[in-house]
């Protein structure tokens, strides 16, 4: 056993001699040694980052020559007087000589309409309306009727000319869409002194011109209609 042993260290001296004789032969060695050499180092100097150098200046600042003049400015409390818009004082109608008819003196005085809407032209529409309290004072709005307005007059916003019995003209506001007459109404309305109870004829001559005719619910009074009708 110790030959054998003796045998196999003999064999791999032999072999380690041959290696460095061919390591020799190629100049391994020296090309090692070279590359350990040429390598850069991990703490090279000249792969260290350079601390960035940050410089401040001073800058003049350019400022208003007129602000600078003037002298700082003084915050103080100023009591600001409340400016108070009157409100506009409307006249309200004075409802106190408000006349208001009886069933029957509405009755005969639309009877009495009636009677000389069929004499009346057929050519020309019209149509009778007996006048309330709204129409004559108050809102002073006068709605006309529907089907009426739907026929025979524009289907947009206008003025329709109201014409009395003495051929004076009055312009009014007709709103298509509420099918009533309003700015403009309430002057004719005040001018021909038009009460509760009172009928009137509305008869379109044209599609924006109308002849007016009223009938007094209390005739004795006031002017009818039927005293230039007969």
């Amino acid at each position: 056993m110790g030959i054998a042993n003796l045998s196999y260290e003999e064999c791999r001296h032999k072999r380690l001699e041959e290696n460095k004789k061919r390591m020799e032969a190629l100049n391994l060695p020296l090309l090692s040694q070279a590359l350990l050499h040429s390598s850069p180092s991990k703490s090279s100097p000249s792969k260290l980052a350079k601390p960035r150098v940050t410089q401040k200046q001073l800058v003049v600042v350019r400022r208003s020559s007129r602000i600078a003049k003037q002298s700082a400015p003084v915050y103080a409390e100023v009591v600001v007087n409340r400016v108070v818009i009157p409100r506009r004082i409307s006249n309200a109608t004075d409802l106190s000589n408000r006349v208001y008819s009886s069933d029957e003196a509405r009755k005969n005085a639309f009877e009495r309409a009636e009677r000389l809407q069929s004499g009346l032209e057929t050519n020309y529409p019209n149509f009778i309306r007996s006048m309330l309290p709204s129409h004559v004072s108050g809102g002073f709005w006068l709605g006309l009727p529907s089907h009426f307005c739907k026929t025979h007059l524009p289907n947009r916003d206008g003025i329709v000319t109201l014409i009395d019995e003495d051929g004076d003209e009055y312009p009014t506001v007709y709103l298509a869409r509420k099918t009533g007459l309003s700015g403009g109404w309430k002057g004719f309305s005040v001018a021909h002194k038009l009460a509760d109870g009172d009928a009137v004829i509305f008869q379109f001559i044209k599609p924006t011109t109308c002849k007016v005719y009223i009938f007094r619910a209390n005739s004795s009074s006031r002017k009818d209609s039927d005293s230039n009708s007969s």
